[in-house]
């Protein structure tokens, strides 16, 4: 649904922290699919760590946070500028479930529990294989910025 182009355009990470390569299923108000991939030129894998590159839980977070704003992006009908960021509130029940590795494929979900008072509240949970690697409630906000 998303390719990598239209993503740059929608979220204003670059390299080495942009964690969204493709969105696969989006329904507006509702859920994101989409997919990370984990390969061994990722920095973090240089010291998490040298001897067997475990992606940082983190990290899963963070590529979790990024499909949900592109969700509420489509949801609200709108798109980001250079004054608009995305800001983490709150993260619940995160829970670590399975390693990812390079290599790995991680699909990343998200589904809009509520939203109040300008703050978008998300379940999350990023798979690989099938396998949970992670879960969490997160909460989000956008804001305008000098």
């Amino acid at each position: 649904m998303l390719d990598i182009h239209r993503i740059l355009r929608l979220l204003p990470h670059r390299y080495p922290i942009l964690l969204v390569d493709r969105v696969v299923e989006l329904e507006a108000n509702q859920r994101i699919k989409a997919l990370k991939n984990v390969t061994i030129n990722e920095p973090y894998f240089m010291g998490h760590f040298p001897s067997r590159p475990v992606m940082p839980g983190v990290i899963m977070l963070e590529a979790l946070a990024q499909a949900s704003a592109l969700l509420s992006f489509a949801s609200m009908g709108t798109e980001i500028d250079e004054k608009s960021v995305v800001y983490f509130v709150g993260i619940d029940g995160a829970r670590f479930k399975r390693v990812v590795e390079p290599g790995d494929q991680l699909v990343l979900e998200s589904a809009i529990d509520r939203v109040r008072g300008g703050i978008y509240k998300y379940k999350a949970r990023a798979s690989v294989a099938g396998e949970t690697a992670v879960e969490a409630e997160l909460m989000c906000t956008m804001r305008k910025v000098d």
